[in-house]
């Protein structure tokens, strides 16, 4: 089963090829995707992305992650979640938004087992 690409990206608004939502945030991995609520983790811009947050994309077997901090990289990643991410034996990636979504499908189109999270305002 292969990753999604992103389809497109622009300030607030994401969709996944295959998908008929229109995501602010999402959270993608091998033959899925769906909203990234932040309300579920108690996700702020700091401290950021939790081991929680990834936890359902790590579940996926995906061998990299990436996650977009936002356009302006206001969202922070913790130390502590890229380690988790590390111990689970993944590879992780951590960028602004636009050059995330790029990276992520570049990794897709290889047919590797990537999955991210992606918040796609500040």
């Amino acid at each position: 089963m292969s990753s999604p690409e992103i389809a497109s990206l622009s300030w607030g608004q994401m969709k996944v090829k295959g998908c008929s939502t229109t995501y602010k945030d999402c959270k993608v991995w091998p033959g899925g995707s769906r909203t990234w609520d932040w309300r579920e983790t108690g996700t702020n811009h700091s401290p950021g992305v939790q081991p929680a947050d990834l936890e359902e994309v790590v579940k996926k077997g995906v061998k990299t992650v990436v996650i977009g901090r936002g356009m302006s990289e206001a969202l922070q990643v913790p130390a502590s979640t890229v380690d988790y991410l590390k111990k689970n034996g993944i590879d992780v990636l951590v960028l602004q938004t636009e050059k995330a979504v790029a990276e992520y499908n570049a990794l897709a189109a290889q047919g590797l087992r990537v999955g991210g999270v992606f918040h796609s305002t500040c």
